[in-house]
């Protein structure tokens, strides 16, 4: 926690802990004004700065989203995309989708080889790997837009970070060596990241002063600096130096969208959330279902809610992969899918004690794997103004590949298209065709900024990291504090599980379950598997966010 002139804020996000354990979770940290919640302490700090200085949420956004570009390297990002969600304290909530896009170049069968089968790796680690990054122009959309501040005046803390160097957590540590072997495959990743052959240790100072005169041509020239300059010649020259398809019109051509976000309603909450190609569709599909169910009176990760909370993912998420796509080039049954009666339609074929084979629902495909690697902010300022944002390279350092002279990673986000229709990627997992690769069109992404209302008043901005589990994490925060009542931080930092139709198993967090939970659902025909903690990059918001008091998890 760190307090500047009576603003107190959350830095970070406690560390998931075991829940079938006797746990106490701190209680909520409470700001008389504002927050900002993001993944890393330096970027937490840029935008604190610009609240503190007058600034609205929106400028405190851009701040942070350029300077996590600098202090967390493996996720914040120039060479990726995202989405935001806006909701004003007065005026209509906006939905900024500012996701990579396929290449003009892209086709549908871009990684298969002559007999049709994937390349392994192609579509993750190479130069054909990166979409058209959306950042830049999202992030300026946005000051545009709704912000107050020069470009200049919000990309000075992050120039400043890139020049003068940071020093280097733990954290940080373990993720450039635990990506040794490819990071060391780039030249200009070795240059910044690596110290007589070796990944920067932690307590290492990281100074990227490529990346920083980068970040003074965007302060100088904005998103054209980027798209129609130096910036974009480098990217296009390395790309087709090394077989990639970028070309300088796919970077000219590049337009964020702003559009309204998706809304749904759930036990006295409205849900403001991420309309397709985002996840917010399958959040609110979910949501549909499970309010005929009294999660509340099963009890927290009782064999009941699990059961209901399951089969509800499993539904959703065969439905997102029938038929959720770039709308733009995708027509979709969303009033079919989040209407009541739908709802009640899958809530008949869930039986109680049973569950539902993955098989006997939409006999077909399974959803594509995303990337675990994304990171998430959320921001409040004094007036109330409210943002979610959730940008990403896909994979941690995405490609692993820099162009010469810009200091940053390309995204790997052509791995989130269907790759090989009825084929598996190299995860296991078999993707469907809406999702299919053609030129200009954005890939379906779990990505779930999400801004949460009661009465009027703002009560979650969340969010999260985690690839195909996003939509799920954010779903298992609003029912903890919703049917749950858990505190801030608990809601938060309980460790979570995850159902996405394909493969038909459970993928839960140490603790999740009690053992008499596991012996009953496994009884009712679930199999699982069991990982290490997810981990929080944030899920991070707040609950009872009005003027008056902020609590923070």
């Amino acid at each position: 926690m760190m307090r500047l002139k009576g603003l107190t804020v959350l830095i970070g996000v406690v560390p998931l802990t075991v829940f079938a354990q006797a746990v106490h979770y701190p209680p909520p940290v409470r700001a008389r004004h504002a927050m900002v919640v993001t993944a890393e302490r330096q970027a937490t700090r840029a935008g604190l700065a610009v609240l503190q200085s007058g600034g609205n949420a929106i400028d405190a956004a851009v701040a942070v989203g350029y300077a996590l570009a600098v202090t967390d390297p493996c996720c914040g990002n120039l060479g990726g995309g995202g989405f935001m969600i806006y909701r004003p304290a007065h005026g209509r909530a906006r939905f900024l989708d500012f996701r990579e896009v396929a290449p003009r170049a892209a086709t549908p069968d871009l990684y298969l080889n002559r007999q049709g089968e994937p390349i392994l790796g192609l579509s993750l680690y190479s130069w054909k790997a990166t979409g058209v990054p959306g950042t830049v122009a999202g992030l300026e959309t946005a000051r545009r837009l709704w912000g107050t501040w020069s470009r200049g005046r919000l990309l000075a803390p992050a120039i400043r970070l890139a020049r003068r160097g940071f020093v280097l957590s733990s954290g940080d540590a373990r993720l450039l060596a635990g990506d040794t072997r490819r990071l060391a495959q780039d030249p200009h990743a070795i240059r910044v990241f690596f110290a007589h052959g070796r990944p920067l240790a932690a307590g290492a100072l990281l100074r990227q002063p490529a990346l920083a005169k980068t970040l003074e041509r965007i302060a100088r020239g904005g998103a054209r600096a980027f798209y129609d300059g130096s910036i974009a010649r480098a990217i296009v020259a390395a790309s087709r130096r090394h077989g990639g398809i970028l070309s300088l019109a796919d970077f000219r051509d590049y337009r964020p969208v702003v559009t309204r976000p998706l809304r749904c309603r759930y036990h006295g909450v409205e849900v403001v959330t991420a309309p397709p190609p985002g996840g917010g569709a399958t959040l609110c599909e979910m949501l549909d279902i499970l309010s005929g169910y009294p999660l509340g009176r099963y009890g927290f990760h009782s064999a009941s809610s699990v059961h209901f909370i399951t089969e509800a993912m499993r539904w959703a998420y065969a439905d997102r992969n029938t038929f959720l796509g770039d709308p733009a080039f995708v027509r979709m049954p969303l009033h079919k899918l989040l209407s009541e009666r739908y709802a009640q339609s899958i809530r008949q074929r869930i039986r109680r004690h049973r569950a539902t084979p993955s098989a006997e629902v939409h006999a077909g495909i399974s959803v594509d794997h995303e990337g675990h690697d994304t990171t998430q902010y959320s921001i409040v300022d004094r007036l109330g103004n409210a943002v979610s944002v959730t940008y990403t390279l896909n994979t941690f350092f995405g490609t692993g590949f820099m162009a010469p002279h810009t200091g940053f990673f390309l995204n790997n986000e052509m791995d989130d298209f269907t790759t090989a229709p009825g084929h598996p990627n190299a995860y296991g997992l078999v993707q469907g065709p809406v999702n299919a690769i053609a030129p200009g069109k954005r890939p379906l992404s779990s990505m779930t900024p999400t801004i949460v209302t009661r009465k009027g008043r703002l009560f979650i901005v969340t969010g999260s990291p985690g690839g195909s589990t996003i939509t799920t994490t954010v779903l298992q925060v609003i029912l903890n504090l919703v049917n749950y009542h858990l505190g801030a931080s608990a809601a938060v930092d309980a460790p979570r599980f995850h159902m996405q139709w394909q493969p038909d198993m459970i993928y839960y967090e140490p603790g999740a379950f009690s053992k008499r939970t596991m012996d009953l659902l496994r009884h009712w025909g679930y199999r699982f598997q069991a990982g290490s903690p997810w981990g929080s990059r944030t899920v991070g918001g707040c609950r009872e966010c009005d003027r008056d008091t902020i609590r923070l998890a």
